[in-house]
């Protein structure tokens, strides 16, 4: 048997309208997992759904994951029509690039709740028994290189990739009894709509510079969603609390 195999499994992926989110939901399903779409813009999750293998076989829920009471109604449905799940992969976030002097507590709010709030609640509910698969599963959250190391205007950022992180590490011990395992994913700089809205690709120099700091280039959205294969996958049954750098050498510095 491959171990790689996503086979039958049945996996949530947020953030599937696009980016990361849509490489993985595409490539699982090309692998045999049976996938809930999860994000805001259902259009797009339509267009995410159009690209993957047998579509019929694959649900779509749109949602707003900032709302956190709603979270659980919309994991019930899915269930309701799937059965129990084996692991989610949460890529939804967002970025930007600002000053210290510029943080206040709404964005430090707005920015917790679609980084960290939802992922921490998403992964309470799904670990529920009358969610996950009696065997067990595997939850595998999208952090970034800005959780390890410093940038200038990254301090908002930053702040959130590094919570989950650290969340991550507790909750694969206290998750280990129900055999659910939780790792982290921290990608470098990679070509998707999110980072090509950064201010630096706004000139060429600044470009050139982010690139430099990639010794392997920028990274492409299956850079990340080949990682997470492994994760969600039996291949990485001895696996938790632990973080995957997916980042062409950012960090090897």
């Amino acid at each position: 048997m491959n171990p790689f195999s996503l086979k039958d499994k049945k996996i949530i992926i947020t953030g599937a309208s696009s980016g990361l989110g849509r490489a993985c939901a595409i490539l699982f399903s090309q692998l045999g997992a049976i996938i809930v779409l999860m994000g805001r813009d259902e259009n797009r999750l339509i267009e995410t759904r159009k690209n993957m293998l047998n579509p019929e076989n694959h649900l779509i829920i749109s949602l707003d994951l900032t709302i956190l009471v709603d979270i659980e109604a919309h994991i019930n449905e899915a269930s309701s029509k799937l059965g129990t799940f084996d692991g989610i992969v949460h890529c939804a976030g967002i970025s930007t690039t600002l000053p210290l002097r510029l943080i206040n507590e709404d964005k430090l709010n707005t920015f917790f709740q679609t980084n960290v709030y939802s992922a921490i609640q998403i992964c309470k509910i799904l670990s529920k028994p009358k969610y996950m698969n009696e065997k067990g599963g595997s939850f595998v959250l999208i952090s970034s290189v800005m959780g390890h190391v410093g940038e200038v205007g990254k301090t908002i950022y930053s702040l959130t990739k590094g919570a989950l992180l650290a969340g991550a590490k507790s909750m694969a011990l206290e998750l280990a009894q129900k055999k659910i395992r939780v790792n982290c994913v921290s990608p470098g700089v990679i070509i998707t709509p999110m980072t090509i809205a950064q201010p630096y690709n706004e000139r060429e120099e600044s470009l050139n510079l982010i690139k430099s700091y990639h010794p392997l280039g920028l990274g492409e959205p299956n850079d990340v969603a080949n990682a997470c294969v492994y994760l969600i996958s039996d291949a990485s049954k001895w696996v938790t609390g632990t973080n995957l750098m997916v980042d062409g050498g950012y960090t090897a510095k």
